[in-house]
């Protein structure tokens, strides 16, 4: 028998953040999670040995660090994706093409009950179960082919795991290399590189759904071990003390839309809706949440923000009621805009103090800081920053009163309501709010809802109702120039972490250098 049939080994894939586990995913991976006091990776481990595979591959990235102690136990070799956060696992898949060959591979998060390795396999296959499922792109059919279907319909639930003979491997490594050349497969599953025109181009072992389960979620995890030590979250059991209620109680745990700051989840209790803010990585760092507890103090009772239920003014954990029949601010619908504006004017016409200030150049500096000696992405960054600064001066001369001011002002935070007849508009995430010109907040709208010159000009006449003067409107240029630079270099920060914002980062870092030219050009028409 040729070698090559006789060996295997398996690739395990554990880079991802698995968002969906909301709240565990901010304190572990899940490949740690633990079922019945085992941890889901050991006991793949354990099952793989079993059939005698020894030479295995674990493709780490999130919280990497918890997966080194699996090399010395159980003399496994770990592959770390640096890319984890920006990429799915189709990436994480090219980061072990090398070791493909007679090749399981297999989810860390997946629970099996029978040992699907101990059978001895001599083609190509992936598993399904018997179960139908909304999420799955495949169906199988007579033949007992995969066949690919349309998101509205539903298909056999998708397992992840699978077993890649020899004889296709050439073939799975050349469909790999082509996807990953490809940007618009940053977020493909590796499952996409067996796709071949309407199937998959190697067959289905279907198992009994009892028999293996995919460990997605918090409720998956209860369902599957509801004694489990990882369901002891934090988040958990802040919900349960401030709401007062048992945990068995907090259900339809659902992940959010990913912020740039945080990760937020939806839940349900009581017949209740609330939304959990758990700050992102490094926030620590660029939220002082003793600063913000106090904005919301001062919001309180005044029909600004949303209703906030709980603060921690040292962790950031935040609970507030869910807003019903809510969408936010599409920054390309007149009305929308139109609406967020007459709002934000009323807002700052309140003319609400607090005791902190937000300084935007200290801000640069702080966020540049940050990068601890990593030189910035942009080679012109120094010469950009100089002329950024120079802004500072014409600034320094125009008539600016302070009043709190939300900072981060972008279409997302803008929810208008529509429940009943009354229409109305609340403005959430206040992390950043602090006392400043309060037409900074025009401009940060702008800049992320990406807008050029024109629609930033039409935001300007929006807001002021026609009535902006032109060295107004030439102080505003100034901050979205200033801002721009503002973010660019927060956005360098999360990189460094690991988080990329790719367009969004470039875009902030071209309206630091456009709008200082405009701004710039218009300043001397007053010198």
């Amino acid at each position: 028998m040729d070698l090559r049939q006789r060996l295997k080994n398996a690739i395990i894939l554990a880079a991802g953040i698995g968002t969906r586990m909301v709240p565990i995913n901010t304190e572990l991976p899940k490949g740690m999670l633990e079922v019945n006091g085992e941890r889901l990776i050991e006991r793949i481990i354990k099952q793989l040995h079993e059939a005698n595979i020894r030479e295995i591959y674990v493709v780490v990235g999130f919280m990497h660090e918890m997966y080194d102690y699996l090399q010395d136990m159980y003399h496994v070799q770990l592959i770390y994706n640096p890319l984890y956060a920006d990429r799915n696992n189709l990436y994480s898949l090219s980061m072990a093409l090398n070791h493909l060959n007679n090749t399981y591979i297999i989810p860390s998060d997946v629970w099996l009950r029978k040992n699907p390795f101990l059978e001895k396999s001599t083609t190509s296959w992936y598993m399904i179960t018997n179960a139908v499922d909304d999420n799955s792109f495949v169906r199988l059919n007579r033949q007992h082919e995969l066949c690919l279907i349309p998101k509205s319909k539903a298909g056999n639930a998708m397992v992840g795991i699978a077993y890649l003979h020899f004889h296709d491997i050439e073939r799975i490594r050349s469909q790999i290399f082509s996807l990953i050349e490809n940007d618009k497969n940053k977020s493909a599953f590796w499952e996409k590189a067996l796709c071949f025109r309407d199937r998959f181009f190697i067959p289905a072992k279907v198992v009994d759904v009892h028999d293996v389960m995919e460990v997605n979620t918090y409720e998956d995890l209860r369902e599957l071990d509801h004694s489990s030590n990882q369901l002891k979250t934090d988040a958990i059991s802040i919900i349960s003390k401030v709401l007062q209620v048992a945990p068995e109680d907090i259900v339809d745990i659902k992940i959010l839309k990913k912020g740039m700051t945080n990760r937020s989840f939806l839940f349900r209790c009581k017949r209740k809706r609330y939304i959990m803010r758990i700050p992102g990585e490094g926030t620590d760092k660029l939220i002082n949440r003793k600063k913000e507890a106090n904005v919301y103090y001062e919001l309180a009772d005044h029909d600004i923000s949303d209703d906030v239920v709980y603060i921690n003014p040292d962790s950031g954990y935040k609970i507030s009621k869910f807003l019903n029949r809510a969408h936010a601010c599409n920054p390309l619908d007149k009305d929308d805009v139109k609406k967020c504006m007459a709002f934000l004017r009323r807002f700052h016409k309140m003319d609400l103090k607090v005791n902190h200030y937000f300084d935007l150049f200290s801000e640069i500096d702080f966020y540049e800081r940050l990068w601890k000696g990593v030189p910035s992405v942009h080679k012109d960054y120094l010469d950009v920053k100089t002329k950024v600064f120079s802004l500072r001066k014409f600034l320094s001369r125009q008539s600016i009163h302070l009043s709190l001011t939300h900072i981060d002002a972008v279409p997302d935070n803008f929810l208008i309501v529509n429940n009943g007849p009354r229409e109305k508009i609340r403005l959430i995430d206040w992390e950043y709010a602090a006392m400043q010109d309060p037409h900074l907040d025009i401009a940060m709208f702008a800049i992320y809802s990406m807008y050029n010159k024109k629609q930033i000009d039409s935001l300007i006449d929006t807001y002021f109702v026609g009535e902006c003067s032109e060295i107004m409107r030439v102080k505003i240029y100034c901050y979205i120039s200033i801002a721009g630079l503002l973010w660019s270099n927060w956005c360098e920060y999360k990189r460094i972490l690991g988080v990329e914002f790719n367009e969004y980062a470039e875009a902030q870092y071209e309206y630091a250098k456009k709008y200082y030219k405009l701004a710039s050009n218009k300043i001397k028409n007053y010198q």
